[in-house]
Parts: C-alpha cells; sequence; structure tokens
C-alpha cells in the first residue's frame, strides 16, 4: 500500500499550510495553496481586470511578476488607480529584515516590484530596515543588526532605486530621529491587546514583550504623518505595501486600528514566496547557504547550486522523463525560470518542451544558471559602486521629489 504522506505530497492534498512573517512550510511539493491564503487571509485576487486597467491607466504593460501571478493578490489596489486616475498623492512602503550580510534571489523579487511601481507611477518610497526585529528574534546583538542594516542597504541602493524620491530607515536610527514615527508606533500599541496579538501571531506566555510590540513599529510606516519630511503634516497621503503574503498579518493589524486612529488603510500588493532549492514546500532562508542563492555567490557558486540542489520535477531516468514529462509545478529552475527570464515566448516554449519530455532537466538548469549568473554579476558590479556616503543619503530625512 502507498504512503498516504506521499501520496498526499504529489496530488497536493496536503495538511494546512504554515504562513507567518516567520514560518513558511507546505506538506505540499507544490508549495502554498495561494487560493486558499487568499480565502484564509480575506484578500482578493489579482485578476485579468484589475491587469488591464492599470495598463490603460499607466499605458505601459505591467511588471512580468503580476502578469505571470507572481503577485497574485491585493488589498485595495483599486483605490490606488481611482487615485492616481485623478491625479492625487499615494507612496510606497517596503522593507527587508536585515539577518544576514548578504540578500538572496527571494529577497530580490518585492524590491524589483516596487522599484517598476515607482517608476511607473512616480511616487516617493520608503524602506522600513527591521534591524530592531532581527535583534528580538535572531541570536544577533543590536550592533551586529545595525551593521548588517546597513550592508543590506547597500544590496537595495544597488537595485537602482531613485535618490531623490527614496528614503531608507532603519528603526533603531530613525525613531531617534522622528518623534512623529514613535507617536505613531506608540498609538498603534495603545489600540492592539495582547489577546489580539496572540490571535494574529501566535504569541504565547512566554514570548518576549519586545517582539509583542514590535508589530506596531512595522505598522507605522503605513501612515504618511510617519514622514513628517516627506509629506508636512499630510496625515491623509495613502501609502501601498508590495510585500510577501507572509507580511499580512502585520498590515491586517493596521488596517484595523487606521480607521481608529483617523487614518487611512494602507492598501497591499501580495507575492508569492520564492522557493528554497530543495523545492517549494519551504522559501529561502538566510541561514541555509545551500537553500539560496545569494547576492555574493560567485558564478562557479551559482552553478554547482543549481546542479546539485535545484528540485527536478523530470523524470528518475532519461527514458522515463521522456515518457512521461516534466512536472513544471515542483520543477524549482522552471520556477526560478518564471521569476527572472522576461522572454514570455522563451519561457513558454522551454515550458511546452520540459513537460513533453522533449527537454531534459539537465538543459533547463544550463539556462537558468547562465540567466542568474549575468544577473548576479551585473548587481554586484553595481554594488560594488555603492559608497557609505550613499547609503547615507538615501537614509538622510529629507524631502522627496515626486510629481502630485
Amino acid at each position: 500500500m502507498a504512503d498516504p504522506s506521499v501520496e498526499n505530497q504529489v496530488n497536493g492534498q496536503a495538511e494546512e499550510d504554515l504562513v507567518n512573517p516567520w514560518t513558511v512550510s507546505s506538506s505540499s511539493l507544490k508549495g502554498v495553496d495561494y487560493d486558499k491564503l487568499i480565502k484564509k487571509f480575506g484578500s482578493a485576487k489579482i485578476d485579468d481586470g484589475l491587469i488591464e486597467r492599470m495598463e490603460k491607466l499607466t499605458g505601459k504593460p505591467v511588471h512580468h511578476f503580476i502578469k505571470r501571478g507572481i503577485f497574485f493578490s491585493h488589498r485595495e489596489m483599486h483605490m490606488i488607480l481611482d487615485l492616481y486616475e485623478k491625479k492625487q498623492p499615494f507612496y510606497l512602503y517596503t522593507g527587508r529584515g536585515p539577518s544576514s550580510g548578504s540578500m538572496h534571489l527571494g529577497h530580490l523579487v518585492p524590491f524589483i516590484c516596487t522599484k517598476w511601481l515607482q517608476e511607473t507611477f512616480d511616487v516617493p518610497l520608503v524602506i522600513q530596515l527591521t534591524d530592531d526585529e532581527k535583534f528580538l528574534w535572531k541570536d544577533l546583538t543590536v550592533e551586529e543588526t545595525i551593521e548588517l542594516s546597513m550592508k543590506n542597504a547597500k544590496d537595495i541602493i544597488a537595485c537602482g532605486f531613485d535618490v531623490n524620491k527614496t528614503f531608507i530607515f532603519s528603526d533603531y536610527d530613525y525613531i531617534g530621529k522622528c518623534s512623529e514615527f514613535y507617536k505613531n508606533i506608540t498609538r498603534v500599541q495603545k489600540l492592539v491587546t495582547y489577546n489580539q496579538v496572540k490571535g494574529i501571531f501566535g504569541f504565547d506566555d512566554s514570548t518576549y514583550i519586545g517582539k509583542i510590540s514590535f508589530p506596531a513599529i512595522q505598522a507605522a510606516p503605513s501612515f504618511s504623518s510617519s514622514f513628517p519630511h516627506i509629506f508636512g503634516g499630510n496625515k491623509k497621503v495613502p501609502c501601498l505595501i508590495p510585500c510577501a503574503i507572509d507580511q499580512d498579518p502585520y498590515f491586517r493589524m493596521t488596517r484595523d486600528v487606521a480607521p481608529r486612529l483617523q487614518y487611512l488603510k494602507p492598501a497591499l500588493l501580495h507575492s508569492s514566496f520564492f522557493p528554497a532549492l530543495q523545492g517549494a514546500q519551504s522559501k529561502m532562508s538566510s541561514s541555509d547557504p545551500t537553500s539560496s542563492i545569494f547576492l555574493t555567490d560567485t558564478p562557479k557558486e551559482i552553478k554547482n547550486k543549481i546542479n546539485k540542489y535545484a528540485y527536478s520535477g523530470g523524470g528518475a531516468t532519461v527514458e522515463e522523463h521522456k515518457e512521461k514529462g516534466g512536472n513544471l509545478e515542483v520543477d524549482v529552475s522552471y520556477q526560478y525560470l518564471r521569476f527572472f527570464l522576461d522572454d514570455d515566448e522563451k519561457l513558454e516554449k522551454l515550458g511546452n518542451e520540459y513537460k513533453s519530455g522533449e527537454l531534459l532537466t539537465g538543459y533547463l538548469k544550463k539556462e537558468l544558471i547562465t540567466i542568474l549568473q549575468e544577473l548576479i554579476a551585473d548587481h554586484q558590479k553595481r554594488r560594488s559602486l555603492v559608497t557609505d556616503d550613499d547609503v547615507k543619503q538615501f537614509m538622510t530625512p529629507r524631502k522627496l521629489n515626486y510629481n502630485y
């Protein structure tokens, strides 16, 4: 008799997926069931109608992350488009938790889409570096998390953000510089009970009080009054947050308290997870170098990691593969190509040939290796040009340029 747990993995009939800001796991080889997650979290699917409206209003094709369903869910994106149509302001907010000296490919995903949104809609952007969060959750000192923030800031700047429209801030630094930011943190803290954060985040009686209070720090950048140097005293500039869906619990809480503070609810765009090399049952981890392609990896390391660790959806033998074809839903190399191969026609051709068995796993991996080696080499070249003075400029509170 077949092992039911294996059968469930293959058929995707898995136990409940676990998705929260700190843990993502699925017992299905296909990974997280995003349709179920939309229902569970109460968000809305990005459908053809929303994509068509975005393209009509901006006069540009949507980013392939959106077209291919990598960004798959939203909250109130239509409201943001209404504002844009009326030439009314909004701003972007995203972030990074600095737990390692180098970011990996999965960390790039929200920043790539955020850069496209900033350029397409011509709006200001704030990027939060949650060094305080990583001190509370990881075995790191305060000083170490601050140092990692500075290193990660260079990776983020190397993505090509416009310094005149982008403010990057470290929590440890900005809380001491801006009383309005801290005021908003305490306003949120006063409106959320311990029982509520237990229910949202799974905290228990042994959780540090720092962890319990942290969600308010991630909520505060959703409110324009947290950035008086950008928006003056305007409390009514709406916010759009591109992020991975595991961050949604923070902003469900934020959206709940916003009306009670007479603030606007933030809108969101949610991305799916960039799978670990070993498969889509978990996302990449900074603590496991074999699960991730890092932005500091050499061409040789990229090649070795893909060849050795990238989970294959192909047959166990060449004969079996040619007979049954490859499984695109579980093949990591194909999934990575969905993220980083821009050419739609080539992606479709590779997918069809692999699915039919005509194309072998080794060739698919070779295509991916070439793309990632070029992508990461380009990033490393740009990052090498980012100086400490550049970081200081991005992190200095100042008025940003934008057309309202």
